[in-house]
């Protein structure tokens, strides 16, 4: 560890959390150095979707090394983008009759939404973006404008504008339809909400404590977005590449978004890879408006196209992980019931979800407990009081419940420790909103 405290920055976050030297990954197992196997439960925070050295892509990808493949190609056409985007056309977009175009940002997701919003501001001629509490964009100065978190604003060093941020769904409680207020302020010329270019929206709150906006608000929220013509702009980029169960994490909703931001599991091997989908006429780029150096993977094209073709040329795949994601429900539902007095709570959809544990001491506790029992698995929210399950898609039914019953055991020790449980503080009663 010498080396890490010496030189590494005191901005590593993760390392906190799990205070080992891991070199070796397979599936949904992490290795440290003395041989100690680890359940993971983080998949790099979503990104391995399909698992740590998934092998089909790890063949595709050693062959197309080994025959001096394209690394690095800034924009330029290579055989491997435009494999890539065949696969992508042929069985993600035509089966779902979407028609978009592919813009290739810099690697990572934040490099996505800063060109999404950059794209929304240059086609309306409008400033301003809707923003949801709890949203997570990035951190880089325009997705952290669109950020909610204090922790990640608090070190942008500068005013953060450009944004206006409205309640997300239940936000105000489980029975106020959110869309109504945002309908309300962009009607009245005296809201104080200047009419934006484009709302930004996750269909499901990764970093903001998995909070799931029901399908109902979604559909209401694209109403609004054409009834005062606004983009409509799909932060998929922990939600999406199957994580809910189908490809986009929007489709059960009917909807279809003006943009679409996409990153971690697109690449399929846990390699650097953004993209932005956007309607053709939205498509006012002049050549070079938007780059970067490191825009297009070659590596992460080939293993993008792989983790496509494996896996989303049927629905065989999607039909698993919607399975696998009830079995989560249902575990996570009962451990709510047996413990945490009644205040604890589930959260989420698919096979992306979460324990509400009321505060992130709890929840820290749980999953520090959990470590020491061989689970990797971290926690989000606003006080990181929610532990939030992220485990690769692919993991075996077996190594699914091993992990959950880790949770169960360190949940009830835990619990078994507490005095009391903090009850949910309710800011909103129903029935006084009413009278």
């Amino acid at each position: 560890m010498k080396i890490f405290e010496e030189i590494e920055s005191e901005v590593q976050s993760y390392a906190r959390s799990f205070p080992r030297i891991f070199n070796k990954a397979q599936g949904e197992f992490l290795y440290d150095e003395e041989g100690n196997q680890y359940l993971d439960f983080l998949a790099g925070a979503g990104t391995l979707n399909y698992g740590h050295n998934n092998p089909l892509f790890k063949e595709k990808l050693l062959d197309y090394i080994h025959r001096d493949g394209i690394t690095h190609g800034l924009d330029l056409h290579t055989k491997a983008k435009g494999e890539f985007l065949e696969s992508f056309n042929e069985k993600i977009l035509k089966p779902r009759k979407l028609d978009y175009v592919m813009q290739f940002t810099g690697p990572t997701g934040t490099n996505a939404v800063e060109a999404a919003l950059k794209l929304a501001r240059n086609i309306t001629g409008r400033e301003n973006i809707i923003a949801f509490t709890n949203g997570f964009h990035g951190v880089s100065l325009g997705s952290l404008a669109a950020t909610g978190n204090s922790h990640h604003r608090g070190a942008a060093g500068v005013s953060l504008s450009g944004t206006s941020r409205l309640p997300y769904d239940g936000y105000l409680g489980d029975h106020i339809d959110t869309t109504v207020y945002l309908d309300k302020v962009l009607t009245d010329s005296s809201s104080g909400i200047d009419k934006p270019a484009a709302v930004i929206v996750e269909t499901v709150q990764g970093e903001g404590g998995i909070n799931a906006a029901s399908f109902d608000w979604l559909r209401n929220l694209e109403k609004v977005c054409r009834k005062h013509d606004v983009l409509l702009i799909v932060d998929d980029i922990q939600a999406g590449c199957g994580r809910t169960g189908t490809y986009f994490s929007f489709e059960e909703a009917g909807i279809y978004p003006d943009i679409i931001t996409l990153s971690k599991s697109l690449g399929g091997y846990g390699l650097p890879f953004a993209v932005v989908l956007f309607r053709p006429e939205l498509d006012h780029w002049k050549p070079g408006e938007h780059n970067g150096t490191f825009r297009g993977n070659n590596f992460a094209f080939v293993t993008a196209k792989a983790a496509i073709d494996h896996y989303w040329s049927d629905d065989e795949f999607s039909k698993s992980v919607k399975k696998k994601g009830e079995y989560v429900a249902q575990r996570l539902q009962a451990i709510v019931d047996r413990y945490g007095d009644g205040n604890f709570t589930t959260r989420g959809r698919g096979m992306f979800r979460g324990i509400n544990c009321v505060n992130g001491e709890l929840a820290e506790k749980i999953t520090r407990r959990a470590f020491k029992q061989g689970l990797i698995i971290e926690t989000s929210g606003a006080d990181d009081q929610v532990v939030k399950l992220l485990c690769p898609l692919i993991i075996g039914e077996e190594n699914l419940k091993r992990g959950i019953d880790i949770i169960e055991n360190a949940i009830c020790e835990v619990c078994a420790g507490e005095d009391s449980i903090p009850p949910q503080k309710k800011y909103f009663n129903v029935k006084q909103i009413a009278s």
